[in-house]
């Protein structure tokens, strides 16, 4: 999608994929800054440890306490400063709302992960006003990490670490599980049933049909993949580094094109 929109707005820029193994990371960010990149994508398992290596953050990265896009820009010395930024909250709203018809202002959302992308959304819902938010974590402790910061910043929420004993207005699932073609789904239907779900929505947008959509659709639930939240992920950064509007509709063909086929 970077790539179309780079080539629609006549721009000399090239977006390359790098697998970077944890061990590696701060090695490829110097290497990254060494050779002048405009800026860089961050993916599972690297939004947490970029935090550590950034020099400053954007309100959004302190908000998510997670760094997905770093902008690498020259200061007036010539040096370079790497911003840390955090893409997804804003993404994930508005794949939501675009797809799902989904406001959060009352509504109560089951999240699946505490990880980075986890962090971000429980963050920003909290921040949106939702009225109740379950987190459902593998590691206990972690949910409970999250939880803790967001009674602390965001008081008025009502919390809940563990499975809703309710129906929900929206289950979304943060976790890799779905990733490879033969995961389960990240839900535990005999902890909760998506029957109680009125909407769900994966991150994962490859493959588009994740075992939990597939379930979704058979409980009948509204249900929608990450393609979205990837389409305004990828607009914010781009705008980030160039400066200039994003090329929405360019961006939305190129990537339904490439994971639809």
């Amino acid at each position: 999608m970077h790539n179309a929109a780079f080539a629609a707005l006549g721009l000399n820029w090239r977006y390359l994929a790098f697998e970077v193994t944890p061990r590696d990371l701060r090695a490829a960010l110097e290497g990254a800054r060494a050779m002048r990149f405009a800026g860089l994508n961050l993916t599972v398992p690297h939004k947490l440890a970029a935090l550590e290596w950034v020099d400053t953050l954007d309100g959004s990265a302190k908000t998510c306490g997670a760094v997905n896009t770093i902008h690498l820009e020259t200061t007036r010395g010539g040096k370079i400063r790497a911003v840390g930024f955090n893409t997804d909250a804003d993404a994930l709203m508005a794949a939501l709302r675009e797809e799902l018809g989904f406001e959060p202002r009352g509504a109560k959302v089951l999240l699946l992960g505490a990880g980075g992308a986890g962090q971000a959304a429980a963050l920003k819902f909290a921040a949106e006003n939702v009225g109740a938010l379950c987190l459902a974590n593998r590691t206990q402790a972690r949910a409970k990490a999250v939880a803790d910061e967001i009674k602390q910043r965001f008081p008025a929420v009502h919390l809940m670490v563990g499975w809703p004993e309710s129906a929900v207005d929206l289950a979304v699932n943060a976790t890799s599980l779905g990733l490879k073609a033969d995961d389960p789904s990240p839900l535990d239907e005999r902890q909760f049933s998506l029957r109680r779900a009125g909407a769900v929505f994966d991150m994962i947008y490859r493959p588009p049909q994740t075992a939990l959509l597939r379930a979704a659709r058979a409980a009948g639930c509204r249900a929608a993949n990450g393609l979205g939240m990837l389409l305004h992920q990828g607009a914010k950064a781009f705008e980030i580094w160039t400066g200039r509007p994003a090329p929405l509709e360019v961006m939305r063909h190129a990537l339904e094109k490439s994971i639809y086929g």
